[in-house]
């Protein structure tokens, strides 16, 4: 188990100790989670084990679909079709899109995790950047109904600007939009590659519950 105390560590460890999951074996790999909290004294700790009773922040090291050596097999793990539901289905109304896609993208970037935090800044359910979310007026990124109302009115602009075509909208979710115009598509980006694979198989499957 990996424990780490700010007290006694830098900030420096615990990136290294981040870093050290992404070479865990495969079964270890396919969520790489750091879990932030503050241990009985007061002091912050991280543990890649989620720690129990206790308040704690999800730090994750990268999206859920974007680890190229995934052993997930995206054809029959679990789907989540019931969390957030309700915020969701606000959303796609409000925005015209489709909640199967928003599904999607929400199991692709955080798996349903409402804190999750990635190493490069992004943030909540819909894995919102900072300044992507301060462009569509969210206040709290870690909010359920801000970032998924952030979210879903980005992915209706992408649906939009990309004529309902999943796999540039994917594409330029995980990229940005800018990495899009260059390619003239796709960018052939390794983690690009395999995360809008993903969002199509999780976005088809996700079709199929109604």
């Amino acid at each position: 188990m990996l424990i780490i105390s700010s007290h006694h560590r830098s900030w420096l460890k615990l990136t290294l100790a981040c870093a050290s999951l992404l070479l865990l074996p495969q079964s270890f790999a396919e969520t790489p989670l750091v879990y932030k909290y503050k241990s009985k004294q007061g002091i912050p700790s991280f543990s890649d084990i989620e720690p129990q009773n206790v308040r704690y922040k999800v730090i994750q090291v990268g999206c859920f679909a974007c680890n190229v050596n995934s052993m997930v097999n995206w054809y029959n793990t679990p789907l989540n079709t019931s969390a957030f539901n309700d915020l969701i289905l606000k959303n796609a109304f409000l925005h015209n899109v489709e909640p199967a896609l928003i599904r999607a993208i929400i199991h692709a970037e955080s798996h349903f995790k409402e804190n999750a935090t990635s190493k490069v800044g992004a943030q909540g359910l819909m894995q919102l950047m900072p300044a992507t979310a301060q462009e569509l007026g969210v206040k709290n990124s870690l909010n359920a109904e801000d970032n998924i109302q952030g979210g879903v009115k980005h992915l209706a602009k992408l649906l939009k600007k990309y004529r309902g075509n999943i796999k540039l909208v994917a594409a330029a979710y995980n990229a940005g939009e800018g990495a899009v115009k260059k390619y003239g598509g796709v960018p052939p980006y390794e983690e690009t590659l395999v995360y809008v694979d993903r969002v199509k198989i999780l976005h088809s499957r996700y079709r199929q519950t109604g």
